[in-house]
């Protein structure tokens, strides 16, 4: 048997891959991934997230995680589109606010203009409110809207992102005009939670994940969460069942550049796949707080297309796009 073993690491070394306990072999994929946010966000989590489970399973020889924040993401977008053309060993992590970005700061660049690997989580965003704040329902939330739009402070992701889009939409429900909204947003998540958690704002809307740990500390109190269906182990309840018809997935997911495909393409595809249905990645997003949303390639281009209409359509209706 040791001398089985020893065989066994000698001819991965020759074969010019890693040996690893429980991983056949590793891939000798070297990656950057773009995160097109500050870090502290969920584009960063997620960009190290998949970090950590291509290593770990050995899809990648190596991976770095660059953070390219600006207008919501399109700044990364522009300078990934313009600089990683063709490039198999680049990627992004780009999600539904990048969409919403693109479309409201009338970007000449979008989603529609990369390479779909496929779509990682799917989640819940959450509204919440400080822990001493006299609002303690989503109910006392519209009534503080409708009484001045102005004067109820929202905080959140980017302008144009679905933390901004969920606020207008709640905006709407409660009777006020949506392209009134007094919205302040962040680029990174850590910036609008050090906001909600200073008192700066009435309301504040991120991914549940982000913002579990305070939730769970009782230092922001959750009014409602943005998914159809309740969710088990969150106590908030969906927007939906608290008689608002309203529902948003904040979903995430994986890029390659414009112009890579055959080999190049189809190796990224089959590293990101397995790294994605492997139970180090499960168990990342279990630890998260995230719910699996995957979609493979040809399934996400799809998506892609369609979901840009869609958030084109909610943007229009309340006054963020035309």
């Amino acid at each position: 048997m040791r001398q089985f073993l020893k065989t066994a690491v000698c001819l991965a070394a020759l074969a010019g891959t890693a040996f690893y306990p429980g991983v056949s072999t590793a891939n000798d994929l070297e990656l950057t991934i773009t995160a097109p946010a500050g870090a502290g966000g969920g584009w960063d989590s997620a960009a190290r997230s998949l970090q950590e489970a291509m290593m770990a399973t050995g899809q990648a020889k190596s991976v770095q995680v660059v953070n390219v924040p600006g207008a919501g993401g399109t700044v990364g977008l522009a300078q990934f589109v313009g600089s990683a053309k063709g490039a198999a060993d680049q990627l992004l992590v780009a999600g539904i606010t990048l969409v919403g970005a693109s479309i409201s700061n009338n970007s000449p660049v979008d989603l529609t203009q990369v390479t779909p690997l496929a779509r990682l989580t799917g989640d819940p965003l959450v509204v919440v409110v400080p822990k001493d704040s006299p609002i303690q329902t989503i109910d006392d939330l519209l009534a503080t809207i409708k009484k001045d739009v102005a004067t109820a402070i929202w905080v959140g992701g980017s302008a144009g992102g679905a933390d901004h889009i969920l606020a207008a939409l709640i905006t709407k429900a409660a009777g006020a005009d949506p392209s009134k909204i007094n919205y302040v947003a962040y680029s990174g998540g850590g910036e609008a939670l050090a906001a909600m958690l200073g008192g700066q704002a009435t309301a504040g809307v991120s991914g549940y994940g982000e913002w579990e740990g305070q939730i769970k500390s009782g230092d922001l109190r959750a009014l409602a969460i943005s998914y159809p269906e309740p969710i088990e182990g969150i106590e908030a309840k969906p927007l939906k069942a608290q008689g608002l018809d309203i529902e948003l997935v904040n979903w995430r997911g994986i890029f390659a550049p414009p112009g890579v495909e055959g080999e190049d393409l189809d190796a990224l595809k089959a590293a990101v796949d397995k790294t994605v249905k492997s139970q180090q990645w499960k168990d990342i997003v279990k630890a998260r707080g995230w719910t699996d949303y995957y979609a493979p390639s040809d399934e996400f281009n799809g998506f892609i297309a369609s979901e840009t209409e869609r958030v084109r359509a909610i943007l229009t209706s309340i006054g963020l796009a035309q």
